[in-house]
């Protein structure tokens, strides 16, 4: 007589569920773990912050976190978040004035920034580093003059400008107005650091150059033409009228002239 062995019992639906819910509880905590233990820039929120970008988050605390959150994440309907915008952007938009903004429009307006001299170079640099270590991202090169020094930069220049900037800036740098509200401000004063800053950063409604489109040496073209637009004189002659050359000038003086004849001519009809 042989012996039968037993069968085992088939578990119970509740067993069954707990089981998968355990299962399930436990891959979602190793998901977790692994993702804290090699998340991208984890690591690199333990370091310590460089001399210059401690100063640079003690001035956000103070000036900026308003608007952009305790961690420069955000806040809705104030600010946006500046992770990864990176130095170039923090640089021009305080050296500009438009940071701190007053109030939220169709685009900032630039104005005298919040501090002057040494003291913005100092405090725009603070930033800067501060929001580049915070999270990375484009950065401008060292320097004051980031121009193109050869005799042929001034011409590559003009034909990177005319393609990629006279649409918004006018061929003559002078700026225009765009759709809802928004324009493209003069570039008569603007510095080195911060035409390749917005070349970078892509302010307002301005699109990013980064370097896959525009190489650091197309910008330093770009840049030793636009010094050569700074530097002529107005070829309007001495009223600025957009800079589109004497034929400007001349038409607006001929209409003017011709309806102040109109006006002497009726005058001198009915007095006499």
């Amino acid at each position: 007589m042989t012996s039968r062995t037993p069968r085992r019992r088939p578990r119970s639906r509740g067993r069954r569920r707990f089981g998968g819910a355990a299962r399930l509880v436990g891959a979602l905590l190793l998901i977790g773990f692994l993702y804290t233990a090699f998340a991208p820039g984890s690591a690199a929120q333990d370091e310590p912050l460089s001399p210059t970008a401690a100063e640079g988050k003690a001035l956000f605390e103070n000036s900026c976190i308003t608007c952009h959150g305790r961690n420069a994440e955000g806040v809705e309907d104030r600010g946006p978040s500046l992770i990864g915008v990176g130095a170039a952007a923090v640089e021009f938009q305080v050296v500009t004035g438009r940071m701190p903004a007053a109030r939220q429009e169709a685009q900032i307006q630039p104005k005298p920034p919040m501090w002057e001299g040494e003291e913005l170079e100092r405090n725009s640099a603070a930033l800067a580093a501060f929001i580049q270590e915070l999270g990375g991202g484009p950065q401008v090169p060292p320097g004051t003059n980031l121009a193109a020094t050869d005799e042929a930069a001034q011409a590559r220049g003009g034909e990177l400008f005319r393609i990629n900037c006279s649409s918004c800036h006018a061929y003559s740098g002078g700026g225009g107005a765009l759709s809802s509200g928004a324009f493209a401000p003069t570039l008569a004063e603007a510095t080195d650091r911060q035409i390749w800053a917005a070349m970078l950063s892509g302010p307002q409604n301005m699109p990013v150059f980064g370097d896959n489109q525009l190489t650091p040496e197309e910008k330093a073209d770009v840049i030793a033409f636009i010094q050569v637009l700074q530097e002529e004189e107005d070829p309007g002659g001495v009223f600025n009228l957009g800079r589109f050359g004497p034929s400007t000038e001349g038409l607006a003086i001929f209409l003017v002239g011709i309806v102040a004849l109109v006006f002497s001519t009726l005058w001198i009809a009915g007095k006499s």
